[in-house]
């Protein structure tokens, strides 16, 4: 297995899907690796030789992946909840963020339904 950006990559897969297994880094951002290191999307990791892998690993060295970019995210997340903001309350109380219904469906982010006393169940 090659290892890139302290992710072990699978070597049977093509270059462009191996690098899309570093968090981080999707379809667009391994195709602009790939063009800069003057890599075929085509090759297979196991057949990359060792300058290859090293002008891949200097590329990816501009982008901000990992524990670095999971960090950010995460303080993020809490400054929004820190100053009280409309999205950080969502966060805060687990549920949608982003606009989405909560009537009858957002059960990923509400989780289990709550009993609620006194009210009847709607059969369908």
């Amino acid at each position: 297995m090659a290892r890139i950006a302290g992710v072990d990559i699978p070597t049977q897969k093509r270059v462009i899907i191996s690098l899309q297994y570093i968090y981080g880094i999707g379809a667009n951002i391994a195709q602009d690796i790939l063009k800069n290191a003057n890599i075929s999307e085509d090759i297979r990791v196991k057949d990359l030789n060792e300058d290859q892998l090293a002008a891949i690993r200097s590329e990816i060295a501009k982008y901000t992946t990992e524990g670095d970019l999971r960090r950010e995210r995460t303080l993020d997340v809490k400054r929004l909840m820190e100053i009280g903001s409309y999205r950080g309350i969502r966060h805060r109380k687990g549920l949608p963020v982003r606009g989405q219904n909560t009537r009858n469906n957002a059960r990923t982010r509400k989780g289990k339904p709550k009993a609620i006393a006194g009210k009847k169940q709607v059969s369908k």
